[in-house]
């Protein structure tokens, strides 16, 4: 599948490649830098031209969604800005800021009602997102505010039919959800009452439709996590923990995923040690245990991040896989932390697909 000669003209113009975000069988997506009014602004680019054949249909489906939603939401200024489309790509700006998931607003209610705001002007503008349950479809932007991304499901309404009522309602539920994961004693009366209460059609799509829906996405699509690592993270990175953490000198490992422009899903490795020395001696054992294949990138770091109980903040360890340093700082907040991050950072192996923000 090839970009028609207009949009490669364009692309080729006044687009300037960056780090590769996500690839799967419906678009390639990167951030970099677009030619915008004279000027070059930081941008996010979806592609239909490395896509199967076999899934080019719903692949373009997805991406007219997402062209119409965007080309609507154009002003709101809750997503990010349509900077150009063409019949295979667009470009929409890039909004500064990290997926809910990774940002974890932790008893933040400001945030939550920015993000309802946010839902209530899509659902004035007549537009119903459709994918919210996702967190890394919520960003929390450098200014502390809600962001909405990825429309590829939104489906657009002229009237405020009883369809578009049922689609909003349940938009607002899943808004609600992640509320009630990180921000639960600022939940309403009424929203606890939304939460309580699932549409019919919500209802019938449990019980129904999203088997099938996971039949096909686990089973052909293979999309069985958040972090797009597919089956490599779910099924090979448990297995190569495993074998990393015989050596005597490692105390703890971390493997997280990252879209890489060769192999499509990489892993990234890192080995909590004293013996700054041992990467080597890891490669070789991870090649000699005749499992799966082993990661793209190993690195050794004194120290592994860690949340205040303990746990590995592997959301942090994933965007130095990919590349998205500049969102690291906002998520860091003691020195300690710093220091730590500075050395890792320092040290980092994927250097192939990088780019100066």
């Amino acid at each position: 599948m090839t970009l028609p000669a207009q949009d490669a003209a364009v692309l080729s113009a006044r687009w300037t490649e960056g780090v590769l975000l996500k690839r799967d069988v419906f678009s390639t997506v990167e951030r970099g830098r677009f030619q915008h009014e004279q000027c070059e602004v930081d941008a996010v680019l979806r592609r239909l031209d490395q896509v199967p054949w076999w899934s080019f249909g719903l692949a373009y489906h997805l991406f007219s969604r997402e062209r119409h939603a965007l080309q609507l939401a154009r002003d709101l200024k809750v997503g990010p800005e349509l900077l150009w489309a063409g019949r295979r790509a667009l470009v929409r700006g890039f909004i500064d800021g990290v997926a809910l998931h990774l940002a974890r607003p932790v008893g933040d209610a400001t945030y939550f009602r920015t993000a309802k705001l946010a839902l209530r002007k899509l659902h004035r503008r007549g537009i119903c997102h459709n994918d919210l349950a996702k967190e890394q479809n919520w960003l929390r932007g450098s200014d502390g505010r809600a962001y909405v991304t990825d429309f590829q499901l939104a489906v657009c309404f002229k009237k405020r039919s009883k369809l578009f009522r049922i689609a909003a309602y349940e938009d607002l539920r899943h808004l609600l959800k992640h509320k009630r994961t990180y921000a639960p004693d600022a939940l309403t009366p009424k929203e606890h009452k939304i939460l309580a209460r699932k549409s019919a059609v919500a209802r019938i799509w449990l019980m129904t439709g999203k088997r099938v829906y996971k039949a096909i996405t686990r089973g052909i699509f293979n999309f069985t996590d958040r972090e797009g690592g597919g089956r490599r993270l779910v099924n090979d990175a448990p297995l190569l923990r495993e074998v990393m953490l015989r050596d005597k000198d490692v105390r703890d490992v971390a493997i997280v995923a990252f879209a890489d422009r060769r192999a499509g899903v990489g892993l990234y490795a890192f080995a909590e040690t004293d013996r700054p020395d041992i990467e080597d001696r890891l490669k070789a054992a991870l090649a000699a245990a005749n499992g799966p294949k082993p990661p793209e990138h190993l690195q050794a770091v004194a120290a592994l991040p860690r949340d205040t109980s303990g746990n590995i903040r592997t959301e942090i360890l994933q965007l130095v896989a990919m590349n998205q340093v500049d969102l690291i700082p906002p998520l860091l907040t003691t020195d300690a932390d710093r220091t730590l991050m500075r050395d890792i950072l320092d040290a980092r192996k994927n250097l192939r697909d990088r780019f100066s923000f």
